[in-house]
């Protein structure tokens, strides 16, 4: 991951920096990366402190060039605006740099986003800038997801980048959809946990809490 200014992204995903911007025209709070700083001021279209989800998936590419899924962006911004504003300031709450927990402010999205992506380069083995069945496989299980075949090709399905060519393999999964599919499978494993009341891998729910459960994800 690399702050990107006219040059090709990072393997794996990056931040595309808007060209055609003028210096920044307010200086960056203190201790802040004067770099990235630059690029929030870039990325800040209408000058108000704080990036939209708009904002931000005119801001966000794949290392293939490919603008970052919205619904990938969607999620982003529910685990960082933590104020539920439906923008991120640049110094929005307390940073958590771990993957698995809720940072906030766009210090910590730069920081998880570049988490994600050593994640993304461990498990794409082949180098193909995609994650296949396999890696997805081998990736959720370092996770602690141990799903099953079945499973996993419904996952490579849904995330994959496009449609399955006449009746082969789903494509891989891009950088974006990969973090989504990731924290998607998480929030769902910790939703039905949390019902798993005696921890036995079994749970009875009526609809209505069903729906509440699924609707209420990111």
């Amino acid at each position: 991951m690399a702050y990107v200014y006219g040059g090709p992204p990072a393997y794996g995903g990056g931040y595309g920096a808007p060209g055609g911007f003028a210096s920044a025209p307010r200086g960056p709070p203190h201790g802040a990366d004067p770099q990235l700083w630059s690029w929030f001021v870039a990325v800040d279209h209408d000058g108000s402190g704080a990036i939209t989800a708009v904002e931000l998936e005119r801001a966000l590419i794949n290392g293939d060039w490919s603008p970052f899924d919205l619904d990938t962006v969607k999620l982003l911004m529910s685990i960082f605006d933590t104020d539920r504003s439906g923008t991120i300031g640049f110094n929005e709450g307390e940073i958590d740099l771990r993957i698995w927990h809720n940072p906030s402010s766009l210090r910590s999205l730069w920081k998880y986003i570049k988490d994600w992506q050593n994640v993304f380069r461990h498990f794409d083995r082949d180098r193909s800038g995609s994650i296949d069945a396999g890696e997805l496989r081998d990736a959720l299980n370092q996770f602690g997801y141990n799903l099953t075949p079945q499973l996993i090709t419904l996952v490579q399905k849904k995330y994959a980048s496009a449609a399955a060519y006449r009746g082969g393999p789903p494509p891989g999964i891009t950088f974006d959809r990969f973090v989504r599919a990731c924290v998607v499978i998480k929030q769902l494993t910790e939703s039905f946990r949390s019902l798993d009341t005696d921890h036995d891998g079994w749970i009875q729910i009526d609809y209505d809490r069903f729906l509440h459960t699924v609707l209420s994800l990111p």
